[in-house]
């Protein structure tokens, strides 16, 4: 009988979906038992744990989310390999606060120079500050865009990437898309425009983005909204 408080205890932090407070709290109330610790000292340590470890799991949960091709952090980033590139710049946009104003930002330059270390390190930075991180390629998602169409699933597909705070749109350029590929990619740019932040890594400067969207039209059309807030 001197286990069923214990026993009602456990079930009912399991039912409340406390498993940091069910983990712990045994441990707990020894270490405060040997100090002396009032019992709102012992909740708190307990409370003050289950919040560690409940935002660890939801920033698991939004990293895994986002489907970054490889977890890569700023801290690992060689900035002495690339001196031109702004170290101050890249570590105030991982504060975030460019995609709490809907911004977008747009990365340049050939490869091997670290233009997708950079994304994804900001990408996670997002996650760890409890936003919502949509990475693919600009191929995959095209693709992933037309396959949609073609099923009569587009606008679920649409609502769906356009929903996440920040859309991490790596390599566009490195294929050059059909016509029907880059007017959807320039439909669902659109309709982030002014209502979530972008960001898009690039191995073509600006006026070879013709050769990837087909026409000077809809090149002209998309760099006015990506670089509108940019």
């Amino acid at each position: 009988m001197t286990h069923v408080p214990e026993i009602l205890l456990e079930h009912h932090l399991k039912k409340l979906k406390l498993p940091t407070f069910l983990r712990e709290y045994q441990k707990v109330a020894r270490q405060c038992a040997t100090e002396g610790l009032d019992h709102v000292q012992f909740l708190t340590r307990l409370v003050e744990l289950e919040l560690i470890d409940r935002e660890r799991r939801m920033v698991e949960r939004r990293i895994k989310t986002a489907k970054f091709p490889a977890t890569k952090s700023l801290d690992s980033f060689d900035f002495k390999a690339i001196p031109k590139l702004n170290k101050m710049q890249v570590l105030d946009l991982a504060r975030c606060d460019w995609i709490e104003r809907r911004e977008n930002v747009i990365a340049l330059g050939p490869s091997g120079t670290g233009k997708t270390h950079i994304a994804l390190g900001l990408g996670l930075a997002a996650c760890q500050k409890g936003m919502t991180v949509s990475f693919t390629t600009a191929a995959a998602l095209v693709n992933e865009l037309m396959e949609a169409r073609d099923e009569r699933r587009l606008l679920r597909v649409q609502k769906q990437v356009a929903s996440a705070k920040l859309l991490i749109i790596d390599e566009l350029g490195f294929v050059p898309l059909s016509k029907t590929g880059a007017e959807l990619l320039f439909e669902l740019i659109s309709q982030r425009y002014e209502r979530g932040a972008t960001l898009i890594t690039s191995n073509l400067p600006f006026d070879e983005w013709t050769e990837t969207f087909g026409t000077e039209r809809l090149t002209g059309a998309l760099l006015d909204r990506l670089t509108h807030h940019v």
